[in-house]
């Protein structure tokens, strides 16, 4: 089963279906893991219903962060902000289907730091929100 999943990230590393940056949006944020230099910005588009109608990401990183990016925009698409904002690591970690080790695991979980700190409207992005 691992293999299936190994398969789904390099698949998504290499062709994301989500990687792109919206002008204008509703809210952004980016920000890097300082551990390997990955960065990323997520863009969102909500309508008034409060849904997510539009998530897209853009930066550089390893397999797993921008995998994990990619899987992450496709997941909330049509989310409320809550539903948003319920999110957790366990989430991440169902969406890639391997087990990572802790430098992987912040690699793997920058998207949805970045995510969080932008829908709560936050100046900076911390671990806390993915705990």
């Amino acid at each position: 089963m691992d293999d299936f999943y190994r398969e789904i990230i390099i698949d998504r590393y290499k062709n994301p279906l989500n990687q792109g940056t919206l002008d204008p949006h509703d809210i952004s944020f980016e920000d890097d893991n300082p551990l390997c230099g990955d960065h990323i910005r997520i863009d969102l588009r909500v309508g008034e219903d409060g849904r997510v109608n539009e998530a897209v990401f853009d930066g550089h990183g390893c397999a797993i962060s921008l995998a994990s990016a990619d899987l992450l925009m496709e997941s909330i698409q049509g989310k409320t902000i809550d539903e948003v904002k319920a999110l957790t690591k366990e989430d991440i970690l169902e969406m890639l289907g391997i087990e990572l080790g802790p430098v992987r695991l912040k690699c793997a979980l920058l998207s949805l730091k970045v995510l969080k700190a932008g829908v709560y409207g936050l100046g900076e992005a911390s671990d806390d929100l993915v705990e």
